[in-house]
């Protein structure tokens, strides 16, 4: 599948953020010291089991540390391939909405509970006990998060068919569910269950973010029409014409604001939002970037 859509804004909003690049890069790294260990002989076997046994999920021989490197080995490349895709594909734009620090806890504890719900719920419906590894739990946490955010997003599916997110990605969610018994797949759903259940939760739980979902529990608040001061809470999306329209209001040539706004200050708005989120902005700045974007338009 393919993502048409490229993060709209301006040129420092790279395709790849600093945590999608860090994640890459490690996971990149740590498959080549897996096949690296695979052609190494220790103690009579493959050095790669001495890996798996410390460093992947294992039931076997658990370590608390597991929930975290488990999510960064893969056992193949088209595994870590089309995981390393996906992450980049839905993860870029959740990373810059969320800031980097913040999107990092979700994608790390994503892929916690998706080892949690794999470790202790796959006993009791009766599949055997296996070494896992993978970051699938951690990018359905993201694909899900995405899902949430920009429901209406199209995705190319091979790179021809249009798909809503909201759609692709649940129908994704609900063949996982359905597989959970598939046991000689080889592939761990509930894990995949795990990431999904906790991007839902914290995107549904996280108050800076507005979801559409919400509305189902508060619609008399999340119906009512905003402030201009409740605006752009998403530079990224354009699903609320109403914050559209109030837009009018930041103009940047009133003689109240009359100031030059050089290029270095905008640079250093769209660091901040890198780093911490749309949402650190102050008015000021929201009103700055907005007005670059019109005179950008």
């Amino acid at each position: 599948m393919s993502n048409y859509y490229q993060p709209r804004g301006f040129g420092r909003f790279s395709l790849f953020p600093p945590v999608i690049k860090n994640l890459l890069i490690i996971n990149a790294a740590v498959f080549f010291v897996q096949i690296l260990m695979d052609n190494i002989i220790y103690n009579g076997e493959p050095a790669t089991y001495t890996l798996n046994k410390w460093f992947a999920l294992n039931p076997f021989n658990f370590q608390v540390w597991q929930l975290i490197t488990y999510q960064f080995m893969h056992g193949g490349f088209g595994h870590i391939f089309f995981n390393m895709f996906a992450l980049w594909m839905f993860g870029a734009e959740v990373e810059y909405l969320l800031g980097s620090k913040k999107f990092l806890i979700f994608y790390l504890f994503s892929g916690i509970t998706a080892g949690l719900l794999h470790l202790f719920i796959s006993p009791l419906l009766g599949s055997p006990l296996a070494v896992t590894i993978g970051a699938s739990g951690a990018v359905f946490g993201v694909m899900t998060a995405f899902a949430m955010l920009f429901p209406d997003r199209y995705i190319f599916l091979y790179f021809l068919i249009p798909v809503k997110a909201k759609y692709l990605i649940g129908f994704l969610i609900v063949f996982e569910f359905l597989a959970i018994d598939s046991a000689a797949s080889n592939v761990a759903h509930l894990a995949h269950l795990g990431g999904a259940l906790f991007g839902f939760l914290f995107i549904l739980f996280d108050k800076k973010n507005q979801v559409e979902f919400r509305n189902l529990f508060k619609k008399s608040f999340y119906y009512k029409k905003k402030s201009s001061s409740d605006s752009y809470n998403y530079p990224f999306s354009n699903r609320y014409e109403d914050d559209v329209q109030e837009a009018k209001f930041y103009d940047l040539n009133k003689k109240d604001d009359e100031e030059t706004v050089t290029q270095e200050e905008i640079d250093a708005i769209l660091d901040k939002i890198s780093k911490y989120g749309y949402q650190r902005l102050t008015e000021r700045e929201k009103k700055i970037l907005f007005e670059a974007s019109k005179k950008m338009k």
